[in-house]
């Protein structure tokens, strides 16, 4: 999760971990799988997001592979915001 909080939102300057884009961690035997969304499934930057953040997990030590899921169930919601990310875009 720290490597992936260095992947910022293009849009926001925010990570996608603050951002609660990411919905799961999965490692075993130096596989990872990470399980995300966007917060619209229109979003320009889907693609590039999503090569973000298996870029920052491949350089995780001891990581040899590395699958990112794009999900849309559940839909992101404001909610999953960290406190931070939601104090920082004003939202209460």
């Amino acid at each position: 999760m720290e490597a992936l909080k260095k992947v910022k939102d293009l849009e926001l300057g925010i990570s996608v971990v603050d951002l609660g884009l990411i919905y799961k961690v999965v490692e075993s035997g130096g596989k990872v799988k990470i399980v995300m969304t966007m917060t619209t499934p229109l979003c320009p930057y889907l693609s590039k997001m999503r090569d973000g953040v298996q870029a920052a997990a491949e350089t995780v030590p001891g990581v040899k592979k590395v699958e990112v899921e794009l999900v849309w169930s559940p839909p992101w919601r404001p909610q999953m915001m960290s406190e931070g990310a939601r104090a920082e875009l004003g939202i209460l």
